[in-house]
């Protein structure tokens, strides 16, 4: 079974909750925005432990240091049977500075071209209803899990 994982930041601007995602980069995506954002993750390599893999994919992705104590949700099988698990972490840090890895696609199709895009090519940090409207939805309940988790932390 394919697995991928990765990390999920947020912070609190004024006690509400702000998460950090991506809008997958490459030409399928480009005018493609409600739905198809991302929780920055990437396939874990045959044999690597989860969380290696999504500290690895998040460093890859963003080329930001994953920095305070992280949270395990619960791993979430995706429609296409691919096992997700995705840890939270408190941390802030600016986007505009931000270098996503690339890969290469040939492009146009059966052009004979290849070109490069970038893994991502948006990072935001977005407020609740619209990281809940723009995230795919099979990554949903990881949001719903981290938000629940939250509010249990204001009341004590």
């Amino acid at each position: 079974m394919k697995q991928s994982a990765g990390i999920l930041p947020y912070k609190l601007v004024k006690g509400k909750p702000f998460f950090f995602i991506g809008h997958p980069g490459g030409p399928y995506y480009r005018n493609k925005d409600v739905g198809f954002w991302s929780i920055v993750k990437g396939e874990m390599d045959e044999g690597e432990e989860a969380l290696r893999a999504a500290i690895r994919e998040f460093k890859e992705e963003t080329t930001i240091d994953v920095t305070g104590p992280l949270m395990a949700l619960t791993p979430v099988k995706q429609k296409s049977g691919k096992l997700v698990h995705v840890w939270a972490v408190k941390q802030d840090f600016a986007t505009d500075n931000i270098k996503s890895n690339t890969f290469t696609l040939e492009w146009p199709p059966r052009s004979g071209k290849m070109a490069e895009f970038p893994e991502m090519d948006q990072f935001e940090w977005l407020d609740e209803a619209t990281t809940l409207l723009k995230l795919i939805p099979g990554q949903i309940p990881f949001v719903h899990e981290l938000l629940v988790h939250l509010q249990a932390a204001t009341k004590k």
